[in-house]
């Protein structure tokens, strides 16, 4: 890759980006080791990134509570999936030989270490892959809080989100051929439009602390290269546009 934008970086992508519904996988293994390689190519450059995955593919704890589940419990679930998929990710960068570490907000020494602000950050100093399971182990709050969260408490200074389509939109591409994609935009303008960047919380974590986000189309191959190295990919959310 060219010369690299950024020297410590969050990624966060839901785990739906994994699914592969046609063949009923949850987990599309050609997909995960993908992406492996591009975050070897990425960290060989010299990036440290730590990474942030929903559940959706597994457990969705909104649509468990819309059917009568207590929401503590179904959120709780939900953070269960985010493990596997972190497992899954983990194991597809290790066989890249890509070192790599899964840090759990609840404890389960078996598989994931504990969450240690402190120990990540060596870990991402190491040049190992940190990756952020169990969400922020309590209820009530989405993997893009935690995925600001995280940021914050390891010093990146990005976060990407990697979703399906190719930036932020005034409303659905999918269902209006008009709709606009921005190349930039400010927090308050995706908080105001309720654009769907990131959930309220996360957004007004990354406002506060003047954390910029790009949103960009992870299902397009080479693009967690692109947008790392400084091209003009996606949607970048900021303060001032």
């Amino acid at each position: 890759m060219t010369r690299p934008r950024f020297r410590r970086v969050l990624l966060k992508f839901s785990g739906e980006m994994l699914a592969d519904p046609d063949r009923g996988l949850n987990v599309n293994p050609e997909f995960v080791d993908r992406l492996a390689a591009e975050i070897r190519e990425v960290r060989e450059a010299g990036i440290e990134i730590a990474i942030v995955i929903g559940g959706g593919n597994i457990f969705r704890g909104a649509s468990a509570q819309a059917h009568g589940m207590d929401r503590a419990r179904a959120d709780y679930m939900g953070m269960l999936g985010t493990v596997i998929n972190c497992l899954a990710l983990q194991d597809a960068l290790e066989q890249a030989d890509v070192p790599s570490r899964v840090q759990s907000a609840i404890a389960m020494s078996q598989v994931a270490e504990p969450y240690i602000p402190r120990r990540a950050v060596r870990h991402l100093e190491k040049g190992r892959v940190v990756i952020f399971a169990a969400g922020l182990g309590q209820p009530y709050f989405s993997t893009d809080t935690t995925a600001a969260q995280r940021a914050l408490e390891v010093g990146c200074e990005v976060i990407c989100k990697g979703t399906k389509v190719d930036g932020v939109y005034d409303a659905d591409p999918k269902k209006d051929p008009n709709a606009k994609r921005f190349d930039e935009l400010s927090y308050l303008h995706a908080l105001n439009e309720q654009l769907g960047v990131m959930d309220a919380t996360a957004i007004s974590l990354c406002m506060d602390n003047k954390l910029p986000i790009i949103v960009f189309n992870l299902a397009e191959p080479g693009n967690i290269v692109r947008v790392l190295s400084g091209e003009p990919v996606g949607t970048l959310v900021h303060h001032a546009p």
